[in-house]
């Protein structure tokens, strides 16, 4: 009888906004086989603050590197109590980042941060995704560029966005010029993760993932890669020498950037060698880790959210307004790959209970569960209640940082639970225009495939979001899909796959509970997404005039009616 062949395995690295999670799959079925989470110790939940401007936030890069070693070493322990795990059966790591997330690092690649003389200079830092702190130097950069010869926003959406990468160190030179001297050269930490993890830091070798460079840095094939030394001396002349000190390609995930250092195996308990592929953002390993594929829109929920479609890379594509990025081979390789999101989701339900829910409600976890429980009791349009999504700014369709949340109808009636639902259903309407804009476009949306906490632990949230797109929301098999995605990479590179869509087939999958549309629910919400429309143009799209009293009385209208039954 024919002896069956030795199981192998990956690790996916998901570095999130507070945390690092490794996670050991098997190969053959992605079936999870242990993982382990370290929070960052620095700042607050691992964010350094600044209370002048909260705008403002950074990471301490040496947080990256305990992480990584955290992370590994207490995955591979635990997978070792496992029947069939051996640490030399390690075939491939893969690594997936929050971004942008630039890093300021020396000639060698180190981190400004962990020189001493830079140590408290919160410019020296990781600018983490959500520092908003750029956002003049990111109009600018859209001004400028709609003046250019080359349409270098064409890719991304037509407007360069605060949370980019650009902007962020343009900021730097005209507030912290001193760091940006001292800077070499800006590496994202996608890209950081894996040169450090091969001993290649290197920024003129260090591989430079697709990902990263197409959807933050305007890099693309049709203009030779990073914009002009002309463009971005226009912006400012010391940003020119910048575009030198860069790899003179950009990659996808499916290239190995090298294999683990030696010191580094030995800390995680892995052999040396193991080879480690090139980083991606976390949200484009998250599709992949949700088995994305032409049709399917993934959307990865969580503080943000970010909308990921492909879309076959031999087809015509039209360049999409809003879009943070048309990337060939960034969540695929062989496809292009489709960003959109939104800036604040899990972010605004929390923001709310920290910050306004009553007492009676509870506190922390118990508010959310409390709150949930109330409002899921409520009819949609019961409240007479609309609100907008953009308490952390609007990432997709308008992308502009500085717009702000709204909730109408409130009266001296309106309950805690009425207007928490009432966020909750504002950001499945922002989730329904990011559909709306992909559809405009010619990109059908024939499935929706949920992943993140929320989709896994809020059914409210589920059914809302299922009555306003009026479509099925199905939920992803892993709970850990953005580490999963990052290890199927692992796997492709370790060689147990020929490429990314072979590795899906087997080792992605959704569960069986799928939340579907109630007739009677998308109807009225059909009603209230007219209205939600009315003021997203009113108060996001230059030229429009807000009729709040129009909205008010349709928002009372379907409030009585639907009170009424």
């Amino acid at each position: 009888m024919a002896k069956s062949p030795s199981p192998t395995f990956a690790i996916g690295v998901d570095y999130g906004t507070n945390s690092v999670r490794a996670l050991v799959v098997d190969t053959a079925d992605g079936r999870e086989i242990a993982s382990h989470v370290f929070d960052y110790p620095s700042g607050e939940a691992g964010i350094l603050l600044d209370p002048k401007d909260p705008h403002l936030a950074r990471q301490n890069p040496a947080d990256y590197i305990d992480g990584f070693v955290a992370s590994v070493r207490g995955a591979v322990r635990r997978a070792g109590k496992v029947r069939g795990f051996q640490p030399q059966r390690v075939i491939g790591i893969g690594v997936d980042t929050t971004g942008s997330t630039p890093i300021p690092v020396d000639r060698e690649g180190v981190p400004l941060a962990m020189h001493k003389a830079f140590k408290r200079n919160l410019a020296a830092h990781a600018w983490l995704w959500k520092d908003h702190t750029s956002h003049e130097e990111a109009a600018e950069i859209t001004r400028k560029a709609a003046r250019s010869r080359t349409d270098y926003l064409a890719k991304c959406g037509g407007t360069y966005s605060s949370e980019w990468y650009w902007s962020k160190i343009l900021h730097c030179r005209r507030t912290a010029p001193k760091v940006f001297d001292a800077a070499y050269s800006w590496v994202e930490l996608a890209d950081f993760v894996p040169g450090y993890l091969t001993g290649n830091t290197d920024p003129h070798t260090m591989p430079r993932g697709v990902c990263a460079a197409g959807h933050k840095a305007m890099y693309h094939d049709d203009w030779g890669g990073l914009p002009s030394k002309r463009f971005l001396a226009s912006l400012d002349p010391k940003l020119a020498a910048l575009r030198d000190r860069y790899a003179k390609q950009a990659v996808p995930s499916d290239r190995k950037a090298g294999g683990l250092i030696e010191p580094l195996a030995k800390k995680v308990g892995l052999p040396a060698g193991v080879a480690v592929a090139v980083g991606a953002f976390d949200a484009h390993m998250g599709g992949v880790g949700s088995g994305i594929k032409p049709g399917v829109l993934v959307k990865i929920i969580g503080t943000s959210t970010c909308d990921m479609m492909v879309a076959p890379a031999d087809r015509p594509l039209p360049d999409i307004p809003g879009l943070c990025g048309i990337v060939p081979g960034s969540v695929v390789p062989g496809m292009y790959g489709l960003e959109a999101g939104q800036s604040a989701v899990g972010d605004i339900f929390n923001w709310f209970v920290k910050s306004l829910c009553p007492a009676e409600y509870g506190a922390g976890a118990a508010a959310h569960v409390n709150l949930t429980k109330a409002a899921a009791k409520l009819s949609p349009g019961a409240s007479g209640l609309l609100a907008l999504d953009w308490n952390n700014g609007n990432r997709t369709v308008l992308v502009d940082p500085l717009l702000s949340g709204l909730l109408v109808g409130q009266t001296l009636h309106t309950r805690a639970h009425e207007a928490y639902r009432a966020l909750v259903e504002a950001t499945a309407f922002g989730a329904l225009t990011i559909i709306n804009r992909f559809e405009e476009y010619g990109l059908k949306v024939k499935e929706v495939v949920n992943c993140g906490g929320i989709s896994e632990k809020n059914a409210m949230v589920m059914q809302i979001y299922a009555d306003v797109c009026n479509r099925p929301m199905k939920i992803s098999r892993s709970a850990q899909t953005c580490a999963l995605g990052a290890a199927i990479f692992g796997a492709v590179v370790g060689g147990a796959y020929a490429g990314v869509p072979a590795a899906q087939r087997k080792m992605t999958g959704v569960k069986p509970t799928v939340f579907r549309p109630i007739r009677s629910n998308a109807k009225v919400y059909a009603e209230l997404y007219r209205l939600y429309s009315q003021l997203h143009d009113a108060f996001g799209v230059a030229g429009h005039k807000a009729d709040l009293h129009h909205v008010m009385k349709d928002l009372i209208a379907i409030r009585d009616r639907v009170r009424k039954g």
